[in-house]
């Protein structure tokens, strides 16, 4: 008994130990925590190439870089573009090369590196930025995404005219170019100043491939023989104009193309068959009036358009990053807070979850053979990692080790939580702990609301963004992040819970949530907060002028007015199909929904933040909720960060905004006041 006292006792303090090692980190350690995604395996399933993400401090921004793993061996940096990044690898299809997109120059081009060796270069050299491409089957040619090039002509006129634009009327359509890819064959490795004049036979120049008035083209796809190209295309570029999407093919030998897939809605290419013989595509088939909430359907067609198949019919959820090897069809998607790979048989339609041993899948592929597979995915305590495995989850190797950075910090631990909503609707959420919770004692208690309103939350142990959760959790509260009704993982019906009824439905399962927390003796009630982004932030300003509950909240690029928003915002068909109308048709359900319609409610002081240039959600909503919580006398302050649209996207604003999100809290839910450090 003693020996096991003894042991007992040895054991807590190595447990206290460690644990009183373990650090807070600073804002700008979590901002500079080190990401990889994107793990992409070479045809021939030996090798891996994927892309890492730093902080460059100096610079301001985030750096992307390609790096490679080879036979499984510890990987290595392939790129370094120093005040620029590189993304989109793509495999050659004899796995002897790896071509991406970078700016290095004024505009995003393709590049090319060889996997045995050397350096970089550069495939394309064209006057505007190319946004995709795809290697052709036998490796010879790159086929890409470019818009038309009209600069003469804007010059032209502005010479005469200077600058005035009319709206949804000027834009550049996206047309499918070709180049050759003709390098020699190297059988030594060359020095830097022999890349340029070793490389080519001869001087390659692109062509345009389809050359359509008619029509922008968003996506394509060799088809494995190489003599068609099955391509995706809308009317205009505009983004309103995506639920107009069909799909055509394009036949190289007669240079002509036919339309495949024209409903009346949104059509989206997705790939081939193997054999070359279907095509599989997503579509909202003929609804084009809920694009937003409503899971989107997959199909099988023929290439002559017969045989047209729905697959995966009965699967409640919306399928992502699907692909389609000699082992079936496979996709993505979320089943609640866990993202788990589907496989779907493409001959019945049926399908079944595959196990790959994590809680969530980000991104995958698969060799050529359908043999092996690369994939990156993230468990509830870990940081996101690339592993490599032979189908299905045989000798799996972990490629990276980038939760090592996190080692000894003090980080969130989470659970999964649920609770009834004000309407007995059943709600999901990630409570975050401090890692010395004590079960005893009543937290101020966090509210942090994820935008979409399909995007969802889930557990990790470093949630950030703009929002210092770790930080707070080590001051000493709890962080609930609802899966509010909308949410994704949850199915159709719960993404369409809040169709006419945005703000009231979710303010409902926010406040049931601490309600529940209350009940629960976790949490002290006279001190919660609580924030979001878009429409996390629209939530929070609803609840600012709808409810008393909270000391404080900030108002991240929120909507504070649907009527002015839906005039304003680059989605109007957001607007009209999540309620159901137009300000002038149903003038009631937008003064619902809107939170300055109880401006005169509101007494929570509110910070706003909001970027300079935010066409989603325009800086109108930001300064009409500022001068509104003005003129009743509610304590607020708006804060705009200067050239950004609806995200913050570099570093020293992401910093600056968490320390302004700090200050508030600490102010009114701690009683402290902060001073933002100058140094």
């Amino acid at each position: 008994m003693n020996r096991i006292i003894l042991l007992i006792s040895i054991s807590f303090f190595i447990n206290a130990s460690s644990a009183q090692t373990l650090k807070t980190p600073s804002f700008e350690d979590v901002i500079s925590l080190r990401s990889v995604s994107n793990a992409v395996t070479s045809p021939d399933g030996k090798h891996i190439v994927f892309i890492t993400q730093s902080v460059d401090w100096k610079e301001n921004r985030y750096d992307r870089e390609l790096w490679l793993s080879k036979n499984g061996e510890t990987p290595f940096q392939i790129t370094n573009n120093l005040k620029n990044s590189s993304s989109n690898p793509k495999w050659s299809p004899d796995s002897k090369w790896i071509a991406f997109l970078s700016n290095r120059g004024k505009k995003t081009q393709i590049h090319a590196i060889r996997v045995a060796g050397g350096e970089s270069f550069q495939v394309t050299k064209n006057e505007n930025n190319i946004s995709n491409f795809e290697w052709s089957p036998n490796g010879r040619k790159i086929s890409f995404l470019q818009s038309e090039d009209k600069s003469k002509e804007v010059k032209k006129r502005k010479e005469k005219y200077g600058g005035f634009a009319v709206e949804d009327a000027e834009y550049n359509l996206n047309q499918l170019w070709v180049i050759d890819f003709n390098p020699k064959q190297l059988h030594y490795m060359p020095l830097p100043n022999q890349i340029k004049d070793s490389l080519y036979t001869e001087k390659l120049e692109p062509k345009l491939l389809i050359n359509d008035k008619t029509f922008s083209i968003n996506k394509f796809k060799w088809s494995p023989d190489g003599k068609k190209i099955a391509f995706e295309h809308q009317p205009d570029p505009l983004r309103n104009t995506f639920f107009k999407s069909d799909i055509s093919i394009y036949d190289i030998a007669s240079k002509t193309h036919k339309k495949l897939i024209n409903n009346k809605s949104y059509d989206g290419l997705v790939n081939w068959s193997p054999d070359g013989k279907s095509v599989l595509y997503q579509t909202s088939l003929n609804d084009s009036t809920s694009n937003y909430y409503l899971n989107g359907k997959l199909f099988r067609i023929n290439a002559d358009g017969s045989d047209n198949k729905q697959l995966a019919q009965n699967f409640d959820e919306n399928l992502s990053s699907i692909q389609w090897n000699e082992n079936g069809i496979f996709a993505i998607s979320w089943q609640k807070t866990d993202r788990s790979l589907i496989k779907i048989d493409p001959k019945n339609g049926n399908y079944t979850a595959l196990s790959l041993g994590l809680k969530r899948i980000w991104n995958y592929t698969f060799s050529r053979d359908g043999k092996h597979l690369a994939y990156t995915g993230v468990n509830d305590n870990n940081l996101t990692e690339v592993y490599f495995s032979e189908y299905l989850s045989k000798n799996t190797q972990q490629i990276t080790n980038f939760s090592n950075q996190i080692d000894q910090w003090s980080v969130a631990q989470s659970e999964v939580i649920s609770w009834k909503s004000e309407d007995g609707q059943l709600i999901e959420g990630v409570l975050h702990k401090p890692m010395d919770y004590d079960p005893n004692k009543k937290y101020p208690l966090l509210v942090i609301i994820h935008g979409g309103p399909t995007g969802i939350s889930t557990p990790s142990p470093t949630p950030s963004y703009v929002y210092p959760m770790i930080q707070w959790l080590n001051k000493g509260a709890l962080i609930l992040r609802p899966n509010y009704r909308g949410s994704a993982g949850y199915g159709e019906i719960f993404r369409s819970l809040n169709v006419k009824n945005l703000g009231v439905g979710d303010s409902w399962d926010v406040l049931s949530g601490v309600k529940h927390l209350e009940s629960e003796g976790i949490i002290d009630g006279d001190k919660v907060g609580s924030m979001g982004w878009s429409q996390g932030g629209y939530i929070s300003a609803f609840l600012t002028t709808n409810s008393k509950k909270f000391k404080a909240i900030s108002v991240g690029a929120g909507i504070s007015n649907w009527m002015t928003y839906y005039v304003n915002t680059d989605i109007h068909p957001f607007t009209r199909q999540y309620l159901k109308g137009t300000p002038w048709s149903d003038k009631e359900v937008y003064e619902k929904t809107s939170p300055m319609t109880r401006i005169n409610n509101a007494s929570t002081p509110t910070l706003i933040q909001h970027g300079e240039f935010d066409r989603r959600v325009p800086t109108a909503n930001a300064y009409e909720l500022f001068q509104g919580l003005q003129d009743v006398g509610v304590e607020t302050k708006l804060i705009i960060y200067k050239g950004f649209g609806h995200g913050i996207n570099k570093p020293k604003e992401r910093l600056a905004a968490t320390w302004h999100n700090w200050q508030w809290f600490a102010k009114y839910i701690w009683d402290e006041e902060i001073e933002l450090p100058k140094k």
